[in-house]
């Protein structure tokens, strides 16, 4: 099965602490774009957001916590 560009940059996030606080630090798909272009990803927001769409709430927590808009605060237990 081939990677889109999109996994690929959400995998490396999964990865790379410092990308993660990037992330985390963005609230907006511009700015999720603007982040995975300095990191060599090219990407549209369409394709960002049908990714995270598809994403649980934890999957999601794991990368950008506290989510994307809206944005929903994740609790650990």
């Amino acid at each position: 099965m081939k990677q889109t560009s999109v996994s690929r940059f959400l995998d490396d996030a999964k990865q790379n602490a410092l990308l993660r606080q990037q992330l985390k630090a963005a609230n907006t798909i511009e700015s999720y774009i603007a982040i995975a272009e300095s990191y060599g990803h090219q990407l549209s927001g369409e394709e960002l957001q049908a990714e995270l769409d598809q994403m649980t709430k934890e999957e999601l927590a794991e990368i950008i916590n506290p989510g994307v808009a809206p944005r929903i605060h994740i609790k650990p237990n």
